[in-house]
């Protein structure tokens, strides 16, 4: 009986992930309303905000949670007290202390006085005009609905609310190190996402977001002389005013001392603006109908340089991944360092132009992966920051101003060499190290699609990218989704590579064991020494300079890839994971053979390239 109990657990447990896996896709909607009145004397501000939440899930919700984001910029925070643990905070959110002869990092945030941490307030809460009991934890709301909301049903929940804009910290607030007034970013009550892996309530520490697909209705009410950019189109067609009107649109009338501002943002998950009385205000017409806008204050000679190749980056992303599908994107100077949002960036002013296209170019990219391929940047930073990162590298090398990839391998060389490597399936909050964060996803998420371009080819990788697109653009795809593009793509079995790459801590080594005559021929031997499994691309050099190349499939992939050289190619049988070593035969004797090395180009993330080497 016991066995029979075992047996019949083990078999509903398999019931039941095979539900899950064959359940279809489905993602919960939400519309916004909201109505913003800012001071921008004491950088406070009060909202109405009226949310229609559609339940597109098989589930009951009995409950319902927000995100304050802004709640973190006050002493005595998880961010906060996270800055004062962890071994590398971001410069940026610490001041350099001397304490008895030592340098310490102290917290910004620790020394905020009260008007000038930020905060958003819940003030009042109704679910269908009854009000509903909610409770402010950190930077989380929960709310206890009236009425449950069954699945494919909508509620509509009405706030007061409340908040200030804190002292630039980290990628909001006023101020910013550039002089710009107001970078308003994470700044409202925004409805957390939930999926089928149940609701995403991570705290806001430091990192990335998460968030639903809706459309955004947005009124902004500031002082008359500030000009507005941001996430969506401008509504108002009161009277002409700071160049809008040639993007065919007017700026709104002023009210007393205030004009409102009137923006309306379809199919996103976020909404951000910036605000500033001296912005200067750009446009281009980016061709399809795009117009692309920048609003900045100072490096005007390196703002006006970015601009046309802006416009060549957005035809470059356009043709290798997929179409962008908003009619306007605005590049605002407003944030430390960059960071992507609905439709538009906020980006740090650079004295130094290289560094200004850099991230210009790498956030733009973000409208791909992240604002239209939306996947979790909690759990996956990687599918976000990396693949930018991949795009990035082959945009910037497409304008002229780098060579692709090259500080990735770097990085990630130093990284497996230091003692602070993790495993990447970290939530991206969770690692003992920024350090080890940023490496994991920039260099790291850069470098999967890098060495994937070995197993399957670079056209492939393309192709697998706008394929990506193609099924999951408006989408919260997840790692396996990308990884089943590369196998409809390339015709392999590729699941290995991700769980190797992404989800262990696992290496790639592979050397030339031995190379050694046998008769009129040559045996060579190659060994895996670290534990990552690859294919194994082999060129054999003779003494006349003549490269014979060998290709040796890895088993488990079942498939090869196309010859990406111009050299005539051996296939070889394939090697099985578990043999550490594989032996094969050339036709030649020894004595003609100069050189055996393997990954010539350095494609792979080796990493020991010294033993890749054979040579006499």
């Amino acid at each position: 009986m016991k066995y029979t109990k075992i047996l019949s657990l083990a078999a509903l447990s398999t019931l039941g992930v095979a539900q899950a896996q064959n359940a279809p896709y489905w993602q919960q909607h939400v519309d916004y309303k909201m109505d913003i009145d800012m001071n921008v004397k004491n950088y406070q501000y009060t909202g109405k905000q009226e949310l229609t939440y559609t339940n597109n899930s098989p589930d009951t919700l009995k409950v319902v949670f927000y995100h304050v984001f802004l709640n973190a910029f006050q002493p005595g925070s998880e961010m906060d007290a996270r800055l004062q643990t962890i071994l590398d905070p971001d410069r940026r959110m610490v001041n350099k202390k001397e304490v008895d002869g030592k340098t310490i990092n102290e917290s910004r945030i620790a020394s905020l006085k009260p008007e000038e941490i930020g905060y958003v307030r819940v003030n009042s809460l109704s679910q269908d005009g009854t009000p509903v009991k909610y409770i402010t934890e950190g930077t989380i709301v929960k709310v206890d609905l009236n009425k449950p909301l069954p699945p494919h049903s909508s509620t509509v929940l009405k706030m007061d609310f409340s908040g200030q804009a804190p002292v630039m910290i980290r990628r909001t607030g006023r101020n910013n190190p550039d002089g710009v007034a107001l970078s308003m970013t994470q700044w409202y009550p925004k409805l957390a996402e939930y999926d089928y892996r149940g609701w995403n309530t991570t705290e806001y520490i430091t990192r990335e977001f998460y968030g639903v697909w809706g459309n955004y209705d947005v009124k902004i009410t500031i002082d008359k002389d500030y000009i507005i950019g941001g996430s969506g189109y401008l509504q108002n067609n009161n009277e002409i005013g700071f160049g809008y009107e040639d993007a065919g649109v007017k700026v709104p009338k002023v009210k007393g001392n205030k004009r409102t501002w009137h923006f309306y943002a379809p199919q996103v998950h976020d909404f951000a603006w910036a605000a500033d009385p001296k912005f200067v205000h750009d446009k281009l017409d980016a061709g399809n109908g795009l117009t692309v806008h920048f609003l900045y204050k100072n490096y005007p000679e390196n703002w006006k340089k970015i601009q046309p190749e802006m416009i060549k980056t957005f035809d470059f992303y356009n043709k290798y991944v997929g179409k962008y599908p908003w009619k306007q994107y605005s590049f605002l100077q407003g944030g430390d360092g960059g960071m992507e949002y609905a439709m538009c960036t906020l980006i740090e002013g650079e004295k130094e132009y290289s560094s200004l296209l850099g991230t210009a170019v790498h956030e733009l990219g973000h409208s791909w992966f992240q604002h239209l391929l939306a996947s979790d940047e909690t759990a996956y930073p990687w599918l976000d920051e990396g693949f930018t990162s991949y795009i990035q590298d082959r945009a910037l090398a497409m304008l002229g101003a780098k060579e692709p990839f090259s500080g990735f391998y770097k990085s990630y060389g130093k990284y497996v060499a230091s003692k602070y490597e993790e495993t990447p399936t970290h939530q991206s909050d969770r690692f003992n190290t920024n350090y080890a964060y940023s490496v994991t996803s920039y260099s790291k998420g850069a470098l999967f699609l890098r060495q994937l371009e070995y197993i399957i080819g670079e056209k492939n990788v393309e192709k697998t990218l706008q394929l990506y697109f193609k099924k999951f653009a408006f989408k919260h795809p997840q790692p396996h989704d990308f990884i089943r593009c590369a196998e409809k793509v390339s015709g392999m079995q590729l699941q290995w590579y991700l769980n190797e790459f992404m989800q262990t801590p696992h290496h790639v080594d592979y050397a030339v064991d031995k190379v050694a005559a046998k008769g009129n021929k040559t045996e060579i031997t190659l060994r895996r020494v670290e534990r990552m499994p690859l294919p194994t691309d082999v060129f054999v050099v003779d003494k006349n300079n003549k490269t014979h190349y060998y290709y040796i499939p890895l088993r488990m992939q079942f498939g090869e890839k196309e010859n990406p050289y111009s050299y005539e190619r051996k296939v070889l049988p394939t090697w099985g994971w578990a043999h550490p070593t594989y032996t094969f035969e050339v036709d030649m004797p020894f004595e003609n053979i100069q050189k055996v090395v393997i990954d010539p180009n350095h494609v792979t993330t080796d990493i020991n390239i010294e033993n890749n080497t054979f040579q006499k």
